[in-house]
């Protein structure tokens, strides 16, 4: 067989990254897999790039993979990369075939859902009184899309919550938020047709967020919704403002949402405190993904 990659012109340009694409073709022009590889070019993460390669089942094990890895990679390297990190789902093809190909494997991530039709829904009561406990010297707040002004700063200035988040042997640089980056984000949930819904915690004493929990929602509330993040700064821990922000996103999910299935979150297997939150708030394990990173 022979084989062509060719690549492609990809507008998915962002303040924060730029994506290359590639894509296999056999001989009679019909498409055989493809690559994506993003790169990023924030400072704080300027050295990396993140693959996503698919080949169709029927046309695995002809080198396909293995050609399009070689195009991305030595983009990587022409762009100036140290590090390609790229994601499978465990004891995969995708897991087997980036463990065959030099990448080690860095992270071990587990995925789980929140029913909150059927038995989850029944939950709803537990959440709420989570919820309803107070906590002194602090106060919940939300909102759907961009942040309001009053508090785009402190907001974007909590996002160094997650520089410490367990991110094992990856790496994965320190993302650096700044206002514009916050409103970036917002608007990329948007253009997407989905739509971004953030609970905060703000200190009393200050006015200032003291960390957050997001989650994105199909812009038909149907399906399962997808939790982005949630985490406090480290001079606010101790005190159960995740659990809190986590259990009042669920219970918001359940009232803007009424026909969403479920919501969907994954959390690094050394993240257990965590992983405690959301065992605890009747999360359920659906299956465990790897993250690669092939040095360069």
């Amino acid at each position: 067989m022979s084989l062509h990659v060719t690549a492609l012109t990809d507008p998915a340009r962002t303040p924060s990254a730029q994506r290359l694409a590639w894509l296999a073709c056999g001989d009679g022009g019909g498409p055989l897999g493809y690559a994506f590889l993003r790169v990023f070019t924030r400072e704080g993460q300027d050295h990396l790039a993140e693959l996503t390669l698919n080949v169709h089942a029927a046309e695995r094990r002809r080198g396909v993979g293995s050609r399009l890895l070689d195009s991305a990679v030595a983009a990587a390297r022409e762009a100036g990369r140290r590090s390609v990190v790229a994601q499978a789902d465990a004891d995969t093809p995708g897991d087997h075939f980036l463990a065959a190909s030099g990448f080690r494997k860095v992270l071990a991530l587990t995925y789980a859902r929140l029913d909150l039709g059927g038995t989850g829904g029944g939950r709803a009561g537990e959440t709420d009184a989570i919820v309803e406990r107070p906590h002194p010297g602090y106060r919940l707040v939300s909102w759907r899309g961009t942040v309001p002004d009053d508090l785009a700063g402190t907001f974007a200035d909590s996002r160094r919550a997650m520089d410490d988040m367990p991110m094992d042997d990856t790496d994965y640089g320190v993302v650096v938020w700044d206002v514009e980056r916050v409103l970036a984000a917002a608007r990329a949930v948007a253009d997407r047709g989905e739509q971004l819904t953030t609970v905060a915690v703000v200190d009393e004493s200050d006015g200032s967020v003291a960390g957050f929990s997001e989650f994105v929602v199909p812009g038909d509330g149907k399906g399962d919704g997808l939790h982005y993040g949630t985490g406090v700064l480290p001079e606010h821990r101790g005190h159960g403002l995740g659990r809190w922000m986590k259990a009042e996103s669920i219970r918001l999910a359940r009232a803007q949402h009424p026909d969403l299935a479920g919501l969907v979150t994954d959390t690094a297997d050394s993240n257990t405190h965590m992983r405690r939150i959301n065992d605890a708030l009747g999360y359920a394990p659906t299956h465990r993904a790897l993250e690669y990173q092939l040095d360069l």
